[in-house]
């Protein structure tokens, strides 16, 4: 009786999971497409903001070299 219910329980839930599998789909390409947006945003972002956060590499930079240079050895 108890294999007879186990396996009646694994049917159920395949078929429910057969059931939900639409959604599930739809709800995973939608979740995809919204990544994609999110990324393609941050691109754009970081394309139109490059004027600002050049220089501030180029200057960092710079200081790290200073900073480096101006260390003396054991």
């Amino acid at each position: 009786m108890k294999s007879f219910l186990k396996i009646f329980l694994l049917v159920v839930l395949a078929l429910v999971a057969l059931k939900l599998l639409p959604l599930t789909l739809a709800l995973g390409c939608l979740i995809a497409i919204v990544l994609a947006g999110l990324v393609v945003l941050g691109l754009g972002v970081t394309v139109v903001l490059s004027p600002l956060w050049v220089p501030a590499l180029v200057v960092a930079g710079l200081v790290s070299l200073i900073v480096r240079a101006g260390r003396r050895t054991a």
